[in-house]
């Protein structure tokens, strides 16, 4: 089984930060979203992985050769963004005749992945929400089998959400599909979509069988983001960095810190995330995402993102600033 990881999204709702860092590298409790979905499936037993790639991808190969030497990757490029099923039909001359698991890169769920891998059927990963009309939407029946999905309706006939985890058996059936929404110029929203392919295959008689994540962690915007980073970090506990400098501070658990940090007359905690090589002097902080090599001093932050190679001086709250930036409230 191979896994397809779309990662090609301009990430929008994250800006200033995904101007320059792509959405799936972004830190939360101590590890990149990326990371999170890789590291699910290489224990769970997958050894190969197609990454689509297409604003900032570089920085994606960059950090994926770096971290997972010992995986078989791929890389292809989305130069149009035209859509999850136009980003997977990308990877067909790829994936051959083998079964993949498609886990979009935006989507961090706790789920039993080895079950899931070795059921004998195609399975998609849902959960309850409130209001399903902003995601694929499936209809299932009694015995746990989808009916039916519909990207995004403006009339739900369910409330249970595709979260973005789609194991696929019949890969040939799934790319005459594919080719079947091109031929016809099949879209939802101006794009082809990858819920509309699932739902020809159903139509045609392929099975799935829908399986329900204990968790799922929205990353897609700041608000959700931090949300998600609290409460990972409150499930797995945080990693602070054997060579942390700390000096007349306090830590209030659950924090992550990186390696080369240092802090000094500072508070910190609960529900941050620290990334390498930061220095935060006379400061609070609660409930933030920090990046790597930033300098904090006399700051004093609450719910507040902030990127990479930033310089905060002075007193703010609730920031929400991209990287290589410099501000001085001074």
């Amino acid at each position: 089984m191979k896994a397809i990881i779309p990662v090609a999204g301009a990430g929008t709702k994250l800006r200033p930060h995904t101007y320059t860092q792509p959405k799936a590298l972004i830190p939360i409790a101590g590890k990149t979203i990326l990371s999170f979905i890789v590291d699910q499936l290489h224990e769970a037993g997958i050894q190969e992985f197609i990454f689509i790639v297409g604003y900032l991808g570089e920085k994606i190969q960059d950090y994926v050769s770096q971290t997972y030497p010992h995986l078989t990757t791929h890389f292809v490029y989305q130069n149009e963004r035209q859509g999850t099923g136009h980003a997977i039909e990308l990877t067909k001359s790829i994936v051959g005749d083998d079964e993949v698991f498609v886990a979009l890169g935006d989507t961090i769920c706790e789920y039993d992945v080895k079950e899931v891998i070795q059921s004998p059927y195609s399975m998609l990963g849902i959960k309850k929400v409130d209001d399903p009309r902003s995601f694929g939407v499936a209809t299932v029946n009694e015995d746990g089998f989808i009916e039916q999905v519909v990207e995004k309706p403006a009339i739900p006939k369910s409330n249970m959400a595709l979260v973005g985890l789609y194991k696929i058996k019949e890969t040939d059936f799934l790319f005459d599909c594919l080719h079947h929404l091109f031929t016809d110029d099949i879209k939802t929203q101006g794009e082809y979509n990858l819920t509309d392919a699932l739902d020809c295959m159903i139509k045609r008689g392929a099975k799935f069988q829908s399986f329900k994540v204990k968790s799922w962690f929205d990353c897609g915007k700041k608000e959700t983001l931090l949300e998600s980073n609290a409460t990972l970090l409150k499930k797995f506990g945080g990693i602070v960095s054997e060579d942390l400098q700390s000096e007349n501070s306090i830590i209030i658990p659950p924090v992550s810190i990186g390696a080369g940090c240092v802090l000094k007359n500072a508070i910190i905690g609960p529900h941050v995330a620290i990334g390498a090589n930061t220095t935060i002097n006379y400061s609070i902080v609660r409930d933030s995402i920090i990046g790597s090599y930033t300098n904090l001093f006399e700051v004093v932050l609450d719910n507040s993102l902030i990127g990479s190679d930033a310089s905060v001086k002075g007193l703010s709250r609730s920031l929400n600033i991209g990287d290589n930036t410099e501000i001085d409230f001074g």
